[in-house]
């Protein structure tokens, strides 16, 4: 195992420190914006300019650093990204704000990308299943790590900004000196909407519906939890029990899915995320620290679930598909969601009061349900045979279209898919769509029947 792990140590102890900052960032920017009086919209303009810049630092990664090169692509976004949080804290203004969100989204998806390419670059086939299990768990303690951080500082003081900007220059020092081979540059993968949308409405809806929800949680669930009366230390505990009842849930629930129609779990999950949904909209008016922390780790349970679940039925309809490019196309679309969402549920907010939010989510939840359940009446389930194994993925805004790490991908199947011929070297893949491929209209027929298989997706009835 050291030996496994030995030439990523420099790798992952970045990909730490940038977790533990940006989740650190993520909580403290709503709590200040409280706290300097913005209103709720101008919050959730914060969140939907954060995810739309996340998505173009997907999209255009690739070109910046097929033009200055991996160490410094990274330093130039650390620098960048370093410099956001100390702008938040000089300047009371909603445009500067927002331009410092876009900012950190683009930046950070930029280092998520660098980092994962160079993880790729040293793993093999026998070696990415191992990597990805350290890579998860460093994501998700990280991530823990960044809310407990609050406690440190008064949101009000520059101190907690500052502390953001000092991690994520740290985070440059071990991938500057590192001595690892730097990867081949960061190509870009074709995704086309309209045929993952064929392969799987369920897959596809899902990947939406999840940034939709999960979004306003993000960026709008630490102002709720101080609306409802609870300190800077129980926000940090609410945001923790969410992401620790998320990962808790994940081997548990993705096993189970493995067993059966993954489209059930799917539709079990939304409603028991409903069931969460409707807790904290009570607790927020009880205003209960007990309450607020059981109803946040219930909505983790089975909200910041169902992306895994997700992208495993996914792959389940996507065997002859790109992984790369089916596991990027439901990245983008997460990404597409998460930018509606906040800025829809802060209008809800507005209108109605802070745990109406949690109403909004429920009802995306309920229609998601029905529209799967109306999908397991008109198509037959996989046979356990065609269905894959399940693997736990991190929260998607926590990785940058780098799949992969994935212990599903296999390096050499899927150069052969999409036509490449490499030297020894594995790409990281980024993302490129074209504006025809937003057209995500339901297709009269589904992909053609796989070869030598009798009892795969039916052509004319995607699942």
């Amino acid at each position: 195992m050291t030996r496994t792990i030995a030439p990523f140590i420099a790798l992952l102890s970045a990909t730490a420190i940038l977790l533990i900052g940006n989740g650190l960032l993520g909580t403290l920017v709503p709590i200040r914006a409280g706290i300097d009086g913005f209103d709720t919209p101008t919050v959730g303009i914060f969140g939907s300019v954060y995810f739309a810049g996340f998505l173009l630092g997907c999209i255009g990664t690739p070109y910046v650093v097929r033009r200055a090169g991996h160490i410094r692509s990274f330093a130039a976004l650390c620098a960048a990204a370093s410099a956001a949080p100390l702008i938040h804290a000089l300047f009371n203004d909603a445009w500067a704000w927002s331009a410092m969100r876009g900012l950190t989204g683009f930046c950070f998806a930029g280092l998520y990308m660098v980092i994962e390419s160079w993880l790729n670059e040293q793993a093999s086939n026998e070696t990415r299943g191992r990597l990805f299990a350290i890579y998860l768990v460093v994501n998700l303690l990280s991530v823990t790590a960044g809310q407990l951080l609050l406690n440190l500082s008064d949101p009000a003081a520059f101190g907690l900004f500052a502390l953001c900007s000092i991690l994520t220059s740290l985070a440059l020092v071990p991938v500057a000196l590192t001595t690892s081979v730097q990867p081949a540059p960061i190509q870009t993968v074709s995704i086309n909407l309209k045929r993952l949308y064929a392969l799987s409405p369920v897959g596809l809806m899902g990947s939406f519906v999840i940034g939709l929800t999960n979004g306003p949680f993000w960026t709008l669930g630490p102002l709720f939890a101080s609306e409802s009366g609870l300190n800077t230390r129980d926000i940090s505990f609410f945001m923790t029990a969410a992401i620790v009842g998320g990962a808790l849930a994940q081997f548990p629930i993705g096993r189970y899915s493995d067993r059966l129609d993954r489209r059930i779990v799917i539709m079990l999950l939304c409603i028991g995320a409903v069931l969460g949904d409707t807790a904290l909209f009570y607790a927020g008016g009880v205003g209960s620290m007990e309450a607020l922390l059981g109803a946040g780790f219930a909505f983790g349970v089975f909200s910041l679930t169902l992306y895994s679940v997700v992208v495993a039925h996914m792959n389940d309809h996507a065997q002859e598909e790109s992984f790369v490019s089916v596991s990027s196309g439901l990245l983008l679309v997460y990404a597409a969601g998460a930018i509606l969402g906040p800025l829809a549920a802060s209008l809800v907010a507005q209108r109605f009061g802070m745990s109406a939010i949690f109403l909004f989510v429920a009802a995306i939840h309920i229609v998601y349900a029905l529209f799967t359940l109306a999908r397991i009446r008109s198509r037959a389930a996989l046979s356990e045979e065609q269905r894959g194994e399940f693997v736990a993925v991190p929260f998607p805004q926590t990785q940058a279209a780098g799949p992969e790490l994935d212990p599903r991908f296999d390096e050499d199947a899927s150069h052969a898919a999409e036509g490449e011929v490499l030297e020894g070297a594995s790409v990281q893949q980024g993302v490129a769509v074209s504006s025809e491929d937003f057209e995500m209209e339901q297709a009269s027929a589904g992909p053609e029947e796989r070869p030598g298989t009798t009892t795969g997706p039916s052509p004319d009835k995607p699942s």
